[in-house]
């Protein structure tokens, strides 16, 4: 079974975790567990942990999506939960965040082309040009979930990165889209791009916006999923 919850996020889908800005998501996939991104702050995120009944001892990796503060806020306190965890970071990241990383007692992995983080959990590598950023594709054998922390690449270009990478249809595309205050028309142009790579669901939270999470409500109905602290979404694995 793939298992992904949401652990922080500006957003809420349960009423007793706490909100800020930033994202940060546990992903189960059955022995392993990977920690994508640690939100804005470590108070919010372990607070939201705990809430959850979440054991941190699980994690195998600590993946960061990119150099921002609203998704390696709560990295300390994740490493002072999880001594030694192997942490993966794009190559372009600060040499004061990598001090950070091994500071804090992590194990320092850069990341340039796509790998496989543990089986069947890929990055899709370094993507972009002014803002890297990498994402996490998850091969279930029934089709492949994408898990994006801002999206800065662009959210269509990520998705046929990631089926490039791992063939199967796109059960799921979840995370942060960056398209907060983009044009309607440019938002309905993404969503029409989706479609055609075959994408079947959605949830995007985060930087996506209001305006922009409307339309995607909208265009894929059933196929929806609302975002946020404390969503769990579920797929089998072949």
């Amino acid at each position: 079974m793939l298992r992904v919850t949401t652990l922080y996020d500006n957003y809420q889908h349960i009423g007793n975790l706490r909100t800020n800005w930033g994202f940060s998501c546990l992903v189960e996939f059955g022995d392993t567990a990977v920690l994508f991104d640690t939100g804005g702050d470590s108070p919010t995120l372990l607070s939201n942990i705990d809430e959850l009944g979440i054991d941190l001892a699980r994690v195998q990796a600590l993946v960061l999506s990119h150099d921002h503060g609203d998704h390696t806020g709560g990295l300390q306190g994740v490493l002072e939960r999880c001594p030694g965890l192997k942490t993966y970071v794009c190559d372009s990241f600060s040499p004061r965040t990598k001090r950070e990383v091994t500071g804090g007692g992590g194990e320092l992995a850069g990341v340039t082309g796509p790998i496989e983080i543990l089986p069947g959990i890929h990055s899709t590598g370094e993507l972009g040009a002014t803002i890297r950023e990498q994402s996490l594709v998850v091969d279930t054998g029934n089709g492949i979930v994408v898990i994006t922390g801002c999206a800065h690449p662009g959210i269509v270009g990520i998705v046929r990165k990631a089926r490039q990478l791992v063939k199967g249809d796109v059960l799921l595309v979840m995370g942060g889209f960056h398209l907060m205050g983009t044009p309607g028309p440019v938002v309905e142009r993404a969503v029409a791009d989706l479609k055609d790579l075959g994408v079947q669901k959605v949830s995007p939270s985060h930087c996506t916006g209001d305006a922009a999470i409307a339309l995607f409500r909208e265009a894929f109905g059933d196929n929806f999923i609302a975002g946020g602290v404390g969503l769990v979404v579920e797929f089998p694995v072949k």
